[in-house]
């Protein structure tokens, strides 16, 4: 990680804006992070469509899914990369590295507090999210005749509730991890299991029961499921949401209470 100069910036809404307007240039200046955060679920989608045999080829063999192309099952597992590219790699290591240079120890003896820095970086994180999000679902439409949601409404509620859910791990890695690559590291141990439990290597519901059981419980597979049934299905996935809200709530409480300034 590069060395970071601490951001100075008067107290207020000016300030908070001055200080993402700065968090955005930072993060825009790394290629890696720019490229993980923003490109690679748009290019594990249209990878899987385009190079994985018999993934464009028609469901026929499943009541209300025939007609689809066998990759578009993966849509919501792809939502659930984004969230956790972001979530579990930008956000924790960036807040450990301020830490680690000493920058919110500084900031403590200015109008802006080390918090507007921890709210800054997570709006750069959200906005980054957005356009990863964005990127994935329009290259699927255009190149993998992705089709719309049935229920949008639900998807963008699991999709919201992951993104809070996972925000708070990452927080909780950030707040605690002494060093970036440390977090980096903590990060990417919790990264891939979440993900196999997403259904990204293999869906849930081609799991065995007990793994399938589990995926359901871990806010990323709970957050694929409910985002599956909100695409293609009609029912409202009322235990996936549930375990997404507790993440959620029982996460910031958490958070708050181990995140260390310096």
């Amino acid at each position: 990680m590069t060395a970071i100069a601490a951001p100075v910036a008067p107290a207020g809404r000016r300030g908070l804006g001055t200080l993402v307007r700065s968090e955005a240039r930072l993060f825009l200046r790394d290629p890696g992070a720019v490229f993980f955060a923003l490109a690679f679920p748009s290019v594990l989608f249209l990878g899987m469509g385009t190079v994985i045999p018999g993934m464009r080829e028609p469901v026929t063999d499943t009541p209300g899914l025939n007609g689809l192309d066998l990759v578009h099952l993966w849509a919501p597992a792809i939502l659930a990369t984004a969230v956790a590219t972001v979530a579990l790699t930008t956000l924790p290591s960036n807040l450990a590295g301020y830490r680690e240079h000493g920058v919110f120890r500084r900031m403590s003896t200015t109008p802006m507090r080390p918090s507007g820095v921890l709210l800054a970086h997570v709006v750069v994180s959200g906005a980054a999210l957005a356009v990863a999000v964005t990127l994935a679902i329009a290259g699927g439409m255009l190149a993998l005749d992705l089709p719309l949601p049935e229920q949008p409404l639900l998807v963008v509620a699991a999709f919201l509730l992951a993104t809070l859910a996972l925000f708070a791990v990452g927080l909780m890695i950030g707040g605690l991890a002494p060093k970036a690559s440390t977090a980096s590291g903590i990060g990417m141990l919790l990264y891939f299991p979440l993900l196999f439990f997403a259904g990204l290597w293999l869906p849930i519901s081609q799991m065995p029961d007990t793994l399938a059981t589990i995926a359901t419980f871990t806010p990323l597979g709970a957050a694929a499921e409910a985002m599956t049934v909100g695409w293609y299905g009609a029912e409202v996935p009322w235990r996936e949401l549930a375990v997404l809200a507790g993440w959620t709530v029982a996460g910031y409480p958490v958070a708050a209470k181990v995140f260390r300034w310096s």
